[in-house]
């Protein structure tokens, strides 16, 4: 189990010691997080190193797992588009289901009085909280960008909304005028120690690469992200043919299919239609492996990470791209700009800016002492501000402001 001193090295003794100290009024007190999958997304990757931390500290954490059917996960991906502004034809059937699933796993899902606090993550277990009876506090921690919703699935929504003690958002303008709660604000970490952020010998990032068949003989373009329409691989692969014509490069799309994300299997065989051409010269290469060493050796054998999302809640790629020191070219939207001041510690673009994006990545791949300055920017901008510690103090201090 990991333990909060294994990061002594990364932050200091000073840190590391007042997160100790800051847990000493919760020893005792018991947490249970619940989100809707245990792998496949940035969530899953914070609670897996948040839990064992947050135990380490002194309180006790447990972590669940929300249970649904395909026909849930259908209802949920499109309530989470529908959040980032998407249009949605909200049924009283598609609001039936969305409940039925929820109190389905209520049924077995005891919390009772033994929890001090229960925090319930994004829109799909969000109703949980009406079929028990409150006896302690409710956080909802809502990783999406809540700036501009569907009207409809958000009034729907808030129903639930308003019978928690706290929201916690990503960023200030997430927050809506009508948000029916007291918040605060966390943003997303990564774990510097997690095998898609430890240090990787070359040797092992080589035999990594040969395993998923991606070859080292020009420069490597990554995009990790879920095969999904608001990261718009279709859009990387217009930025890859632009930048074709002036540099000789391979472009690697990896990403997981979530067990919550019924769309992704979809955008990926659009994905693999449209690159069918170079995926057979081997300059495209399509990757779904759920596999965090592979992403970390991607990311650390690239000249150039992109992330070019249409929509954004935070972008845990991004922050991981910049621990490993790399020129991250990324979409000025969502929570992306929290982690990247442009020219500074990345590269930000129009996300449907076609052109300005090549251009970018073309300047990047032509100038690596440049693109090196920028990266090691961006590694010390994220130790400082968006390493699990951090959130781990933030944690501490909400459960001591109100548990």
């Amino acid at each position: 189990m990991k333990r909060l001193s294994d990061y002594r090295a990364i932050v200091g003794d000073e840190t590391i010691s007042t997160l100790y100290r800051t847990a000493r009024k919760l020893y005792g007190k018991k947490i249970l997080q619940i989100n809707s999958t245990y792998v496949g997304g940035g969530v899953a990757e914070i609670l897996n190193s948040l839990t064992p931390l947050l135990v380490d500290a002194g309180v006790e954490s447990d972590w669940r797992i929300l249970n649904g059917n395909p026909d849930f996960f259908n209802i949920t991906k499109k309530f989470h588009n529908a959040l980032q502004g998407d249009k949605i034809n909200l049924t009283d059937i598609k609001k039936s289901l969305y409940l039925e699933a929820n109190q389905d796993f209520s049924v077995y899902a005891h919390i009772n009085q033994s929890y001090d606090g229960v925090v319930v993550h994004d829109p799909q277990p969000l109703p949980l909280i009406q079929f028990y009876k409150k006896r302690q506090p409710w956080f909802w921690r809502c990783h999406v960008d809540l700036s501009h919703p569907n009207l409809e699935v958000w009034d729907f929504l808030k129903t639930y909304i308003v019978r928690y003690d706290r929201v916690i958002l990503s960023d200030e303008s997430y927050r809506k005028n009508d948000l029916p709660a007291d918040y605060c604000i966390f943003a997303p970490v990564i774990d510097p120690l997690s095998n898609k952020n430890k240090e990787l010998s070359d040797r092992d990032i080589s035999k990594y690469l040969k395993k998923f068949n991606v070859r080292e003989d020009k420069p490597i373009i990554t995009q990790i992200s879920r095969f999904d329409k608001f990261k718009d691989p279709l859009g990387v692969i217009k930025v890859f043919e632009k930048v074709r014509q002036e540099i000789d490069c391979r472009l690697v799309l990896c990403g997981s299919m979530a067990a919550d994300d019924p769309e992704g299997v979809q955008i990926y065989e659009k994905v693999k239609n449209r690159a069918e051409s170079f995926i057979k010269k081997g300059d495209i290469v399509l990757i779904t492996s759920e596999n965090n060493i592979l992403v970390n050796a991607l990311q650390r054998r690239s000249a150039v990470i992109l992330q070019k999302s249409l929509k954004e809640g935070f972008g845990l790629t991004v922050t991981e791209g910049l621990w490993k020191a790399k020129a991250v070219v990324a979409a000025n939207v969502g929570g992306i700009p929290l982690q990247i001041i442009d020219e500074q510690t990345g590269f930000l673009v129009d996300p449907t800016d076609i052109d300005q994006t090549a251009r970018t990545v073309v300047r990047v791949l032509q100038d690596p002492e440049m693109a090196g300055k920028v990266g090691r920017q961006g590694r010390e901008h994220v130790r400082k501000n968006f390493l699990v510690t951090r959130l781990v103090s933030d944690y501490l201090r909400l459960f001591n402001e109100t548990l």
